[in-house]
């Protein structure tokens, strides 16, 4: 195996990087199909080049499921001189060399040990003499730079604009205030874009690569960027690449290079050495970083929030440069000073475009997301969190995500007749196989025992300690052979070939011959399900005898497997022989695979808040609607459907059942997306789940696609939309109740700063009209921006969710952020505020002129509104004396702040000559207090009425069905 750190500039090389990244963007797309070596580009990072070697295999997939490993290649010395020499040899390699030397010589090269790896002071030095298996990415703009970058928006440059000229114009304390009230606005966004940034960056951290490496002849699961040259390393089916490597043994390997070549095709890869030098993609002993095992690709379509925020912010833009274009023409006819309409227009422009609305968003989502990570959901996509508000079906495997995946042998029948019932739970050998009250033993029931012998033989798994490495039913298998004292029956055989499950066939089957025989005959062991097992079945086992299989005998046995899946058990036959065509059927093993905890209750939350849910198993139907019903999923009136049933229907068939479908058993990957599609075509919002690498495509097509953190493969996350790290279901309820909670927080802010924007067009507006003077200057508007676009309308988006918003129905995709109610709120509260501050203005203009007292005062009026306002739209129809006027700190800091910063405006000599106003009595704060609270206070009122209303007409609803 190889392993070199190099400098190496190519296009593919920046496709990986971007790629590799973090699992929580989108693949890199390169623009040519095919690289070229040494093509320029401005990044640099460490290509790792490896060996590898070994073969397991896994049941685990459809498509070819072995297990490939390799080595990373470096190598360190304890020794100045000799770590010197390791580089220097290490340099000389690269991925061109390493294809076309032998995998012993690359082994010699790094001096690694192919079956026991290096040890773990070998690791360690090693990392410390080539560092991390990271990329070496540009640094980014420094943050002055940034800063700057502020300045050069349209509104800021119009603003700058005027303050130039009024220094033209000898204006120079109108231009300082100017000024300094830019300098303010850019501050104030500078660090909101900053703290998204910082949030958006938190993300990356979520979900970081992870590879299987043996390290001191043990299999251990770490951090990609621990891997050092010479590390040998698993590859899996759906697995990520984590550094380039050269390959030492592979089983039907292939390879997704898409991100990398721009080959849709997966590249079939070997191991052998190449006996020319040939270009990146056709080194077919290598795998470089960022690709994909057996994996797909897609893109996803704008999510509802996505669109609703484009369709507001452009209607907002629209009218406010109507309204904001009216009131400059109406001020230069009546003659007042252009520039001061100029000035104040732009100012007006700057507080009424909603250009705060797309930072909000993403800190609220980006924090909703932060949130949703430590209840054990990784969200990718920010506009992911909103969609799930709106998800109205849910398909979910059943094992692993609503039962444990923890599967235990519970039940043994044998074909002639013998019942075992297995004690103990999990990975362990506590407990006893009983049969008539007897302990059973290797050697006290023979049919007993060739049948759980044929289970272990036909197995992948391996058990060390309680730890399970492999498939949950394999391990079951080999646990019960421990219960027996058979652990080392595998020993007896020596595996010539695997037959690997797929989900058309349904069964494993493993070609063996006796270790210990004198004269060794192959050996077929297989297991799956009854219905296919059972047809490549010639004969029964009984009592040491073989008989033909009838239909009779066929019946019979299906009917035993119809008592242990009505038992809720899952069930496995197996057979061997000789052949093929001559399998011997030797009975049926029950696996309990109990729900989990918790389950039972997200599932009548979800179905109470107008989720339906749909089960995907590959159990029969005994079982699948057994544990369905203990979960209440199932009942009488609704369907379940098999996956032949499935497979005979097209979409418009399908589309016409599923709703009445709870239960989808025999299923594959293959049938998901069809499923998906039907519901789609039905206008659902789909939420699928997934673990393998044949339910990518399913996962893209969904709405939501939703892959298992612990047991789901790289490409079924990289597909996904969201990781579960628990692969617990009740998660996917948690997920539903932030995105429903971070939408109506976002609806919220929408409705302040609409009311704050409405607020003030209205008030300069109704001011030109009546020919008055403006009761805002331009810095005062600004400064309004500020607390509308600023910490107080965040604080909003970090409102601690409701619980009771599942009980909310999902949202429909189609109903627009601008509700009818929505709007009623904002008109209500624009209302009040421009007749509150036009009491004021008026009130204090009673000579006619005005003065910085009135404009002080109407400014500090708007503000206090401004804050009760906010305060009132915390909650669209809850008090906020319900929901805790201190459960939400952020709001009461920003809220606090803004109000300091109010009264700085009004007491801090420097900040008055900017913003031209002057100190006001504790008599006039009181005044403006009493006054401003009246916009809280009467959507407090409002808002008990609505609930007094709802109440009664639920009430009336009840008495109605009670009287029929």
């Amino acid at each position: 195996m190889l392993q070199k750190v190099l400098n190496y500039k190519s296009k593919e090389a920046k496709c990986a990087a971007e790629e590799s990244e973090s699992l929580l963007e989108e693949p890199a797309q390169c623009e040519d199909s095919l690289p070229e070596s040494g093509r320029e580009t401005n990044l640099e990072f460490n290509l790792y080049n490896s060996a590898s070697c070994g073969t397991l295999k896994s049941t685990n997939d459809i498509c070819s499921t072995e297990v490939h490993k390799y080595t990373t290649g470096r190598d360190s010395k304890q020794t100045k001189d000799s770590e010197k020499a390791t580089v220097d040899m290490l340099s000389s390699l690269d991925s061109d060399k390493a294809s076309l030397l032998t995998v012993e010589e690359v082994v010699a090269r790094l001096q690694t040990d192919l079956r026991h790896g290096l040890t773990h002071g070998d690791a360690k030095q090693r990392q410390l003499l080539h560092g991390n298996n990271d990329f070496e990415i540009n640094a980014e703009d420094p943050l002055w730079k940034k800063y700057l970058e502020q300045f050069r928006q349209p509104l800021i440059m119009l603003l700058l604009a005027s303050a130039l000229v009024s220094v033209c114009m000898k204006q120079i304390d109108d231009a300082i205030s100017i000024t300094v009230a830019i300098i303010i606005v850019v501050t104030v966004a500078f660090v909101q874009e900053y703290r998204s940034e910082m949030s958006l960056e938190e993300l990356k951290k979520l979900v970081p690569p992870t590879c299987h490496s043996v390290r001191s002849g043990r299999v251990e699961n770490f951090f990609a960027k621990d891997l050092v040259p010479g590390d040998i390393v698993y590859l899996n089916v759906g697995d990520r690449v984590s550094a380039d490597m050269r390959l030492f043994e592979t089983v039907d390997l292939c390879i997704d290079e898409s991100s990398f070549t721009g080959e849709t095709e997966p590249m079939n890869k070997h191991a052998a050495a190449l006996k020319t030098s040939v270009d990146l993609s056709r080194r077919h002993n290598i795998a470089y970083m960022g690709t994909l095992v057996r994996c797909g690709s897609g893109r996803s379509p704008k999510t509802p929030l996505q669109k609703n925020m484009d369709t507001l912010g452009k209607q907002l833009s629209f009218y406010s440069f109507g309204i904001i274009g009216l009131i400059m023409m109406l001020g230069w006819i009546q003659g007042r000073n252009i520039l001061d309409m100029f000035t104040i227009g732009v100012s007006l422009a700057v507080a009424a475009i909603p250009e705060g609305l797309p930072i909000v968003v993403t800190v609220t989502l980006a924090l909703g997301v932060m949130r949703m990570a430590k209840r054990k959901a990784i969200v990718k996509k920010l506009p992911t969190v909103e969609t799930l508000g709106c998800v109205n079906v849910i398909c979910s495997d059943k094992t692993g995500t609503l039962t444990k995946n923890e599967m235990t042998v519970s039940a043994i029948c044998t074909a002639d007749g013998q019942f075992a019932e297995v004690t103990g739970v999990g990975y362990n050998p506590d407990g006893r196989v009983m049969c008539n009250k007897t302990r059973v033993s290797k050697m006290s029931h023979p049919s007993i025992t060739k049948l759980v012998e044929a289970g272990c033989v036909c197995n992948n798994a391996h058990v060390f300690g309680d730890v399970l490495h492999g498939q949950p039913t394999e391990g079951a298998l080999l646990i019960a052979a421990q219960k027996m004292g058979m652990a080392d029956v595998r020993d007896n055989y020596l595996r010539q070939q695997e037959f690997p499950f797929t989900h058309e066939t349904k069964y494993m089957g493993v070609k063996c011959i006796p270790r210990y025989s004198q004269n060794p005959e192959p050996v077929l062991f297989v297991k799956g399900a009854l219905e296919k097992v059972i047809k490549q079945c010639r004969k029964y086992y009984y009592h040491g005898s073989y008989y033909p299989m009838t239909s009779k005998q066929e019946e019979q046995f299906l009917n035993e497997a119809c008592h242990l899946g009505t038992a809720g058990l899952r069930v496995l036959a197996i057979a061997s022989g000789p052949s093929w065509n001559d399998l011997v059927f030797l009975g049926l093993v029950g696996i309990l695979d109990p729900p989990r905890p918790g389950v039972r209750e997200a599932i009548s939350t979800l179905l109470a808040g107008g989720v339906s849910i749909k089960m995907l198993t590959g159990d029969s139907k005994e079982t699948a609607c057994t544990i369905a019903s203990r979960l209440g999923l199932h009942s009488h009136g609704k369907r379940a459907l098999s996956g032949e049933e499935l497979e005979q229907m097209d979409v418009s068939q399908l589309m016409q059942i599923i709703n009445q479908v709870t239960v989808i058993y025999r299923a594959s990957p293959a049938h998901k997306l069809k499923i998906v599609k039907a519901l789609q075509a039905n206008n659902c919002i789909v939420g699928m789940t997934g673990d393998g690498v044949n339910d990518a495509v399913a996962l893209r097509k969904a709405d939501i696609g939703i892959a298992m953190g612990h047991s789901g493969t790289d490409v079924c996350k990289e597909a996904a939309d969201m990781i579960l790290v628990n692969d617990e279901f009740s998660t996917i309820m948690a997920a539903i109740e932030e995105g429903k909670g971070i939408f109506y927080n976002i609806k919220n802010f929408v409705r302040f700063q609409l009311s704050t924007s409405i607020a003030a067009l209205t008030l300069i507006a109704l001011s030109t009209l009546m020919r008055t003077p403006n009761p805002l200057n331009a810095m005062q508007i600004l400064w309004i921006n500020i607390i509308m676009d600023g910490p107080p309308a965040q604080s909003l988006g970090v409102e601690p969710v409701d619980h009771d918003v599942l009980k909310q129905p999902p949202r429909n995709t189609k109903q627009a952020m601008i509700t009818k109610s929505l709007m009623v709120n904002v008109i209500l509260s624009s209302t009040i505020i421009v007749m509150g501050t036009l009491f004021v203005f008026v009130r204090e203009l009673s000579d006619n002129m005005i003065t910085p007292r009135d404009t002080t005062m109407t400014f500090t009026c708007f503000v206090f509104f401004d804050m009760f306002n906010a305060l009132s739209c915390r909650s669209a129809n809850k008090s906020v004396f319900t929901i805790g006027l201190f459960t939400n700190k952020m709001f009461l800091l920003a809220v606090s702040g803004s109000v300091i910063g109010q009264f700085l405006v009004i007491y801090f000599p420097p900040l008055q000559r900017v913003f031209q106003t002057e100190a006001l009595h504790l008599n006039d704060i009181l005044f403006l207090t009493a006054l401003t609270s009246s916009v809280f206070i009467i959507s407090e009122v409002k808002k008990f009425v609505e609930r007094l209303l709802i109440m009664r007409q639920h009430q009336s609803k009840h008495f109605i069905r009670l009287e029929v």
